[in-house]
Order: structure tokens, then C-alpha cells, then sequence
């Protein structure tokens, strides 16, 4: 088993483990634990097999994926409970899936033949969805819409790794560094609020203000 699979794996198991947490949070049964884990360990992997066109996608072909969603959910549900502040172990569990998913999804685009730029997309879709699903179904903030850095240390990761083989280094040593550079910056973000400027101009007025001032009118 190469270290690419290990990071494959080791990215189910993490983002399982955060589907869980939120599966707690919302005081679900054991089989909602397991899903919740599973839509979240292979949401993003299975988006990077559908784009690159690798069918049946990966856990399709190798089932042994939906046992490494499964475990970590059993495990979270009769342990959850001792930890106190499960939504920032979920955090920090979720910058781990990230960091091992944005070199594994870049790492399968280059393996494919894509190019640099489809790549470092296929690294950021396969770190990120898992996470923006889970937080759609349990109803969690999303971290997608969080002022702190997220898809950012993705792109970084994504970016480090596809910049480092085509550079001619090593894959497991551009892939170690890669995913120690997007879980540093991550865990950054989450640590110390690091984030990026924002957008500050008046956003827009909404229907109800325009109804208001009359430029729209009541029937339109």
C-alpha cells in the first residue's frame, strides 16, 4: 500500500470521525452516526472520481472505504460523550481529513494525466466537499461560510504538492510536506483566526428595501 492510499484512507477515517461528532451534536441514532460518517469520509472522493471520469468511483470498487467510515462512527458514538467541546475537536479532525484530501485529490489528478491546474481543483474538491455535506445534512455551520482560512489551506496544500513532483522531488516527501503545509495553515485559522481580507462594500440592498423605497413595485 502506497502512502497516497494510506492518505486516502487515513482521510475517510478523520472525516468520518467528524460526521460522527456533528451526528452527536444532533443526538442521532447509531445508523445516523453511520451515514452522516460515510456521506462525509467519501462525499469528496467520490466528486473527484465522477470529474476525472474513474468509474465505478473508488469506494464502489474497493468497499473496504465504507468500513473505514463506519468504524470511527461507532467508536464517536459510545465515546462522544466525555469530550466536552465536540464542535472544536470536529474542527481539528476536519483540518486533518483536509490536509491528507487535498494531496490525495491532487495526487489522483496528476496520476490521470490531468493537468497541474485540474489537479490542485481535484485536491480541493476532495478535501472540502466531504466537510460542506456533512455540515449541510446536520445542519452545522458550514465551514465553508467561516471568516477563517479553510478552502484556502486546501488550494495551499493542493498547490505545494503539485508544484513540488513537478519539481522533481519525491511523492511521499511532497505529499508529507503538502499536507503538513495545509494542516499548519488550517490550524492557524483555527487557532488564531487567521483569514483573508474580506469584501466591505455596501453588499447590496435587499427586496424587502427596495419594495420599501418603491423601486420595485409590489406585483413585480
Amino acid at each position: 500500500m502506497t502512502l497516497i492510499d494510506l492518505a486516502n484512507y487515513a482521510g475517510v477515517v478523520v472525516f468520518g470521525a467528524t460526521g460522527a461528532l456533528a451526528a452527536s451534536r444532533r443526538q442521532l441514532d447509531i445508523i445516523g452516526f453511520i451515514f452522516l460518517a460515510n456521506i462525509t469520509g467519501i462525499g469528496g472522493g467520490t466528486l473527484r472520481d465522477l470529474v476525472l471520469g474513474d468509474s465505478p468511483v473508488f469506494w464502489v470498487r474497493e468497499p473496504l472505504f465504507l468500513l473505514a467510515g463506519t468504524v470511527p462512527a461507532i467508536i464517536v458514538y459510545f465515546t462522544a460523550h466525555m469530550v466536552e467541546s465536540r464542535y472544536r475537536l470536529l474542527l481539528w479532525f476536519d483540518a486533518m481529513g483536509m490536509a491528507a484530501y487535498s494531496v490525495m485529490g491532487a495526487a489522483k489528478g496528476l496520476a490521470f494525466g490531468f493537468s497541474p491546474a485540474v489537479a490542485i481543483v481535484t485536491g480541493i474538491f476532495t478535501a472540502t466537499l466531504g466537510g460542506i455535506l456533512r455540515d449541510m445534512v446536520a445542519g452545522e455551520p458550514s465551514v465553508l461560510m467561516r471568516r477563517e482560512i479553510y478552502v484556502t489551506a486546501a488550494l495551499a496544500g493542493a498547490s505545494l504538492y503539485v508544484g513540488l513532483v513537478y519539481l522533481g522531488m519525491d511523492s511521499a516527501f511532497s505529499a508529507l510536506l503538502a499536507a503538513l503545509s495545509a494542516f499548519i495553515i488550517r490550524g492557524g485559522a483555527i487557532q488564531f483566526g487567521w483569514k483573508l481580507p474580506v469584501y466591505r462594500t455596501n453588499p447590496g440592498r435587499t427586496e424587502g428595501e427596495l419594495r420599501r423605497d418603491r423601486i420595485v413595485r409590489p406585483d413585480e
